[in-house]
């Protein structure tokens, strides 16, 4: 189809200015900018140091030591109970996270425009102070009451993702088209019972594939809470580079990116089948 030429009279618009002194954006973005700039200028960075021959060497010597990787029978073993342990600890994990971010989820959200949501404040506070800490320190603290294992990590991971799938499970919420709701509370039906049938299969793919994106960081995440003794490929890591065995390092790193990029597959192959 050809292209008409604009009318005789129609006025010709120009394209917008880079930067204007009334738009906020462009503040917003100038700010960004120079405080890039300034934390570059602060900080000690000595990059002619890191690339000069010497750390090159270096560097190049301590790649050489993680190869030919440990392949010893008695050593995949304790790799594989390794992967095994920080398989389980995301799944079992996340799975109570999500469980629990649904449970805060409804006090946080506000159902519909006439909802009071007397609770959304305090519960949002709750979600805001469980993932502001992160799993690491999560872990640390969590071990001085379950003990040194998997299971000071799997408490870490759930209590931490439980703030993170709290907030998202809320804002999913409240973001539900209104119309099923509206029609199920016209004719006198509990919120309850709204919640259940008109709100949550609306959001529901939505949900799941928050709960899987969050299963993926936390396998992750898993892999490096070993280093605080929560068990997993993460505790055989820090074990093993402690003392320097560089080829049993590299056997532990390559089953850690094994496992990530299985998980990764698993998930999308999951949220694709759920937006079908």
């Amino acid at each position: 189809m050809a292209l008409m030429p604009p009318a005789a009279n129609a006025p010709y618009k120009l394209p917008p200015k880079l930067f204007d002194l009334r738009c906020r954006a462009c503040w917003l973005t100038a700010a960004t900018l120079a405080l890039v700039v300034a934390s570059f200028v602060t900080l000690d960075l000595r990059w002619r140091e890191f690339f000069s021959g010497e750390a090159i060497a270096s560097m190049g010597r301590f790649v050489r030591e993680f190869f030919p990787p440990d392949l010893s029978a008695a050593f995949v073993a304790k790799v594989v109970t390794g992967t095994w342990e920080t398989l389980a600890m995301s799944a079992v994990g996340t799975a109570l996270a999500a469980a629990c971010g649904a449970l805060l989820a409804l006090p946080a959200a506000r159902l519909h425009a006439g909802d009071s949501a007397h609770t959304r404040t305090v519960a949002r506070w709750l979600l805001n102070a469980l993932r502001s800490i992160p799993e690491l320190v999560w872990a640390a603290l969590l071990l001085i009451g379950a003990g040194l294992g998997p299971f000071a990590g799997t408490l870490a991971l759930a209590v931490h993702t439980t703030g993170v799938l709290g907030r998202l499970f809320a804002e999913a919420l409240e973001n539900a088209p209104p119309e099923p709701g509206f029609a199920l509370r016209a004719q006198g039906v509990s919120d309850l019972r709204v919640v259940l049938y008109a709100t949550l299969p609306q959001v529901l793919p939505q949900l799941v594939s928050y709960t899987l994106y969050r299963w993926e960081n936390n396998i992750r995440a898993a892999a490096v809470l070993g280093v605080v003794g929560a068990g997993g490929l993460g505790q055989l890591l820090a074990f093993h580079m402690g003392l320097f065995h560089m080829q049993k390092t590299c056997t532990i790193l390559a089953a850690m990116l094994l496992l990530v990029t299985l998980v990764d597959l698993l998930s999308y192959a999951a949220r694709r089948a759920l937006t079908r």
